[in-house]
């Protein structure tokens, strides 16, 4: 009897283990999709499927409870017989975010999410949980699940093309699995979406905490096939039917790229192990995007593949919170200041959750040129959208980046506190109100200032989550 490529793959992931635990392989991975819909005033939910994945559980066990305290959303799964807590994760999502825009509250829509987790013994009670105000886990609705069940798809996806191995430190269940998936790449391009895929990681582990944490890693690419070259660009008139369906112009903002494909995406994701996936596109125009524990985007051929490809992991990954203000984007403000749940966000400068980094001299708020630097960034952000109402060449934006990237790292770099830990006002989209780390970091401007100090931090504690003890 000839073995499937997926049941090859898995056992060769198995075949490493040591003969002690040769009773203790991990389980199978059993994935619920289901309907996200709603409008700022309410939302809902209704199963679509479960669904049994082609490989094991890539997870570390011992590490089944998420005691992160991120994400926007919480799921946790209780054993029925036991009514004990067996599996939790946090999260955020592509509804989380829209409900925060103006279109949420003239429409209702609905998105497709995914919950994944160990495949279980018994039937097990699902509980999503969103936060409320005061930042409280609620409960929002819950299903049973019983994997014994006739109607839980167990044949195999789509296939994905072969899988890559780009880098393998370990045991999936030892390591960090971190899967580069491709988007918009024909068949004849699969070489090109291999070599992007490489240059892309080696991009990454270019950065600390990244660089000195390699080794926790295992790094995995998948290259599906497209009908056709690049995915959708709607402010152009480009749609491309793309095996993920990433496209730009997410949410009406022209740099944003997202998948809400949620099903292919999932099934082709699921023919590798994986906890973290970034979806690389093929296309040059400067995007991307990430929500942590769904996934990253990012233009791999954009001139600015380097920082958004790191930028976006960094939402996604540890949950990092955009620290730049002055760009346009998609969500409303505030309608009030409460502490952000994002670990490099704080409303309250006095008492930020990084104040054990601060040294006593530093002053809080900590001062900065402000003003200049927000009335330059008024005048960049004019020309941005000039180029792109133009439609001009991507090479016009690249240079008008280039320059933006040079004014904002000398004048950044000149600050009195550029090195400091402190508070510094202006991040969450915000310009009043809310407060970043240090004065500048990837998560606030795109020159070659690396992670913060506090965004380093947070990357440490993700990776020391799913990775075992050196």
């Amino acid at each position: 009897m000839r073995t499937s490529p997926l049941r090859g793959l898995a056992i060769a992931l198995l075949a490493g283990l040591p003969a002690a635990l040769a009773n203790a392989a991990p389980p199978q991975t059993l994935r619920v999709d289901y309907t996200h819909f709603g409008n700022a005033r309410g939302e809902h939910f209704a199963l679509e499927r479960v669904v049994v994945e082609p490989l094991p559980w890539p997870g570390r066990p011992g590490a089944e409870l998420d005691e992160s305290g991120l994400g926007k959303y919480r799921f946790e799964v209780v054993d029925r017989a036991t009514q004990s807590v067996v599996f939790s994760r946090g999260f955020a999502s592509i509804y989380g975010e829209w409900e925060t825009t103006g279109e949420a509250e003239t429409m209702n829509r609905a998105f497709s999410e995914s919950l994944r987790f160990p495949r279980p013994a018994g039937p097990v009670q699902v509980v999503l949980k969103k936060r409320d105000r005061h930042h409280d886990f609620r409960e929002v609705w819950s299903l049973v699940v019983d994997p014994a069940d006739m109607l839980v798809e167990t044949s195999a996806p789509p296939s994905a093309g072969a899988l890559l191995a780009l880098q393998r430190s370990g045991e999936p269940a030892d390591k960090v699995d971190f899967l580069i998936l491709g988007d918009g790449y024909t068949a004849a391009q699969r070489g090109k979406c291999e070599s992007d895929a490489k240059r892309l990681m080696e991009m990454l582990f270019a950065v600390e905490p990244f660089k000195a944490r390699r080794a926790d890693f295992n790094v995995w690419g998948l290259c599906p096939a497209a009908a056709e070259s690049g995915v959708s660009r709607p402010s152009t008139g480009v749609h491309r039917r793309s095996p993920v369906g990433t496209t730009y112009d997410a949410f009406r903002s022209e740099r944003y790229i997202l998948t809400f494909d949620n099903r292919a995406f999932r099934d082709l994701a699921s023919q590798a192990p994986y906890e973290f996936v970034e979806i690389m596109t093929n296309t040059n125009t400067y995007g991307g995007g990430g929500i942590h524990g769904q996934f990253a985007t990012v233009a791999a051929d954009s001139a600015w593949a380097a920082y958004l490809f790191v930028h976006e992991f960094g939402h996604h990954f540890a949950a990092l919170a955009d620290e730049y203000y002055t760009s346009d984007v998609a969500y409303g403000p505030a309608t009030e200041r409460i502490e952000p749940w994002e670990p490099n966000a704080t409303a309250d400068p006095k008492a930020a959750k990084w104040r054990d980094l601060v040294k006593p001299d530093t002053p809080l708020p900590t001062p900065w040129e402000k003003d200049a630097f927000e009335t330059r960034s008024r005048e960049i952000q004019k020309e941005r959208r000039a180029i792109r109402a133009a439609n001009r060449p991507e090479a016009e934006m690249d240079a008008l980046f280039t320059r933006q990237r040079d004014e904002e790292e000398k004048r950044l770099g000149a600050e009195k506190h550029a090195h400091d830990v402190g508070a510094f006002e202006g991040a969450n989209y915000e310009a009043k109100g809310y407060y970043r780390p240090q004065v500048d970091c990837i998560m606030f401007t795109r020159d070659r200032v690396p992670f913060c100090a506090v965004c380093r931090r947070a990357i440490e504690k993700v990776i020391d989550q799913y990775a075992a003890a050196r």
